[in-house]
């Protein structure tokens, strides 16, 4: 299975925008050797190109230039609110990538990001010692994945396989990685660690062909998940974000059973449910970019500078979701944002 999205196949990164200081790193090397027909571009800094007024989000999507820097402190932040913790009091997200290989219509990347160039931080060991510093002062919870699909973005350049040697030797370490890929033979290789879990967003098919354009199938994104739960990793179900479509209950339920008909519930290590939401900010670009989307122009509500659902709907479709998740899997280990 060739788990690059077509786009990235055809494009190949037609640039490459390196700065100076960046050049030198066996990362940067790697990629300048992945793509050598690509034309390098020497910057001084990253946003020089990433953020520069008025560009064209989803123009850039059809044509998108791969920029190498050099990633300044600080390289771990506080988990969002928006974001599940899992019951971990010291939750941290990190990004080596920002920007994704896919092009979801509600994707909160779009309203936080001036470019859909895809940025890549090639000094990855400066992460690791900030989170060697981090679990100085006791056991952190990390995500390393929110801005970026690292398993996707695997292929061409192999940082979820660094970050899972990382982890293993940091046992007070608890890392996940978060996925819509199909990607998962890209580190089949690797022994499974303990402490990292990989995550995989299920969405309904017809939510998949609809709104998540150059996402694997979900059939494919399942198969994935199977082969590493057979592999012996922990699996982490995301049902994240709902979205409000016609018939969502039809969609949803038919989903949770498809994936407990191929996944042995005994053996997934969690599951999560959330709606979407976004912050009031980033929403107000999104619909920028994306005018005709009827998705984002739904009338949100704003509840503390995040717009989601209406508690009543949202309520109703948490409920939903896990009554259904319940039906197949033990309901202590599912997670909501409400807990």
């Amino acid at each position: 299975m060739n788990t690059l999205p077509d786009s990235l196949r055809e494009a190949r990164f037609s640039h490459l925008y390196i700065e100076r200081e960046a050049r030198h790193y066996p990362i940067a090397k790697r990629v300048m050797e992945r793509f050598p027909a690509a034309v390098r571009v020497d910057i001084e800094h990253y946003k020089e190109v990433f953020a520069r007024p008025r560009q064209r989000f989803a123009a850039q999507k059809t044509a998108r230039k791969l920029i190498l820097a050099v990633q300044k402190s600080p390289l771990v932040y506080p988990g969002a609110k928006v974001c599940h913790d899992f019951g971990h009091a010291r939750f941290f997200y990190t990004s080596s990538v920002l920007n994704c290989v896919y092009d979801c219509e509600y994707c909160f990347l779009q309203g936080m990001f001036p470019s859909a160039n895809i940025v890549v931080f090639v000094n990855i060991e400066d992460s690791f010692a900030e989170v060697e510093r981090l679990l100085a002062d006791g056991p952190v919870y990390l995500s390393v994945s929110y801005e970026s699909d690292l398993l996707a973005f695997e292929p061409i350049v192999p940082l979820a396989s660094q970050w899972i040697e990382f982890a293993r030797a940091q046992p007070e370490l608890t890392l996940e990685i978060r996925t819509k890929s199909a990607a998962y033979a890209a580190i089949r290789q690797l022994t499974p660690a303990a402490n990292v879990v990989l995550a995989w967003t299920m969405t309904p098919e017809r939510v998949a062909r609809s709104h998540e354009p150059l996402t694997p199938a979900f059939s494919a994104r399942l198969h994935s998940a199977k082969q590493a739960l057979e592999d012996g990793w922990k699996v982490r179900i995301c049902f994240d974000p709902m979205l409000y479509i016609e018939d969502w209950q039809s969609a949803y339920g038919e989903c949770v059973k498809q994936v407990f008909a191929a996944l042995p519930p005994q053996a997934v290590h969690d599951v999560s449910i959330g709606t979407f939401r976004a912050p009031k900010d980033y929403l107000k670009t999104m619909r920028k970019q994306r005018p005709d989307s009827a998705l984002l122009h739904y009338p949100f509500v704003n509840e503390n500078g995040v717009m989601g659902y209406p508690k009543a709907l949202e309520q109703e479709m948490i409920d939903f979701m896990r009554e259904s998740v319940a039906r197949h899997f033990p309901a202590e280990r599912i997670f909501t944002l409400s807990e």
